[in-house]
């Protein structure tokens, strides 16, 4: 077994039990600088950084165990650590031995971690078996008690917390006919399993019966359902059935302006027209959502449609207005006076008498551009006029600006 002992981890010190309290940023900095740390080394020594990863998995859940996880950025952080770590940890060149120690090691972190924090590891241990006959004797060694933990007896039936691990490896074994046997053992449908039967059908070339037992679960899981299917289509070609049937789905980001972008990066071949008037279809009554996707794409006057349909935040328009006052002054213009109706009619959030200063700023600054300064005023004034839950706070936020 290849084991380097003289090594100093500076990790390893940081990640003793209950090491961090109940803020989860520190923790999350110390777990990007292990990772970090541990990929600098495999570019010089890959079994050293493979046995640094192994003991920050080890040592990662005890250490986080008084960390507040409630908004889930720290559980996010591990697991992409664990993304990072695992190919290491698998493409080490290492004998048996020291393979079957690390799993050995990973098995007892991963049963000993109870908030939990590597619960995604279980979804790599085919992955870091490393070879199939090495994932087979997992599988053997697991599937017995998953048949009991899923048995029909309700008296025998139980959790078993090996379940995704013994699937991982049936998967990685080739053993795609017991992992569908296996599958239909258990008493509830749940995505989190039946992926891996997803994965068993595709494996053997059964494309259209492993895009029907994904869809089955859509209710379950429909981003993850959708992931999966779209992954399917396109790697045996099929672009355009991919993002008709599951690619707006599959691609949902963090904001509107995320998925659009996320969207059209994997279909280059779709418009960026086409694609917003698609996504902003999927999502009827929040139009003015899709401005800054459609202001992205260089769609002007779409953007500014969709402002007027429905709300838009107010800052994210004034934003639109300042930026492009000297470059697109026509455009900048109407998002600036765009951001002022939504502000009279009470939409933003954390809104401030400076909020509205900006905005009117914007406004003018655009209007004189284009000569059109009076014009501006005038349709700003109307704009109170018509009034809106707002327009009191809006006003007294411009009295200065207005009597001059």
């Amino acid at each position: 077994m290849v084991k380097d002992v003289s090594h100093k981890w500076e990790f390893k010190a940081r990640f003793r039990r209950h090491a961090f309290g109940w803020k989860s940023q520190p923790a999350i900095t110390r777990i990007k600088q292990a990772v970090t740390e541990i990929k600098q080394a495999a570019k010089k020594a890959p079994v050293l950084a493979a046995e640094g990863a192994v003991l920050f998995l080890e040592r990662v859940s005890p250490a986080l165990a008084h960390v507040d996880s409630s908004s889930g950025a720290i559980g996010t952080a591990v697991n992409h650590a664990i993304s990072e770590l695992v190919p290491l940890i698998a493409s080490a060149p290492v004998d048996a031995a020291t393979r079957d120690a690390w799993l050995e090691r990973l098995w007892d972190a991963y049963q000993a971690d109870d908030i939990p924090y590597i619960e995604s590891l279980g979804h790599h241990w085919g992955t870091l078996c490393a070879a199939p006959e090495v994932a087979s004797a997992w599988a053997d060694r697991l599937i017995g008690t998953v048949r009991l933990a899923w048995s029909p007896s309700p008296d025998l039936r139980g959790f078993f917390k090996g379940t995704t691990n013994c699937l991982s490896a049936l998967v990685a074994a080739g053993r795609h006919d017991d992992v569908l046997a296996l599958l239909e053992l258990a008493p509830y449908r749940m995505w989190h399993d039946r992926q891996y039967g997803v994965k068993a059908l595709a494996a053997q070339g059964r494309t259209e019966e492993a895009l029907r037992y994904a869809e089955a679960e859509r209710n379950d899981s429909p981003y993850a359902v959708a992931r999966a299917c779209e992954a399917l289509l396109l790697a045996e070609g099929r672009a355009e059935e991919a993002y008709q049937r599951h690619g707006l789905l599959a691609n949902q980001g963090g904001t509107y302006l995320a998925t659009f972008r996320a969207v059209a990066r994997k279909y280059p071949h779709k418009a960026a027209g086409e694609v917003l008037a698609d996504l902003v279809h999927s999502t009827p009554g929040e139009e003015g959502k899709w401005f800054a996707a459609a202001k992205d794409a260089g769609l002007y006057e779409e953007a500014l449609g969709l402002a007027r349909q429905t709300p838009c935040d107010p800052k994210t328009l004034t934003r639109a207005a300042q930026a492009f006052a000297k470059t697109q002054p026509a455009f900048a213009l109407e998002a600036g006076l765009l951001a002022l109706h939504w502000l009279v009619q009470g939409h933003g959030y954390e809104v401030t008498s400076l909020d509205v200063c900006d905005a009117y700023r914007a406004t003018c600054e655009a209007a004189e551009q284009q000569g059109a300064s009076a014009g501006a005023r005038a349709r700003i004034r109307a704009l109170l006029a018509e009034g809106g839950p707002g327009r009191d706070f809006v006003a007294g936020a411009l009295t200065r600006e207005l009597a001059s």
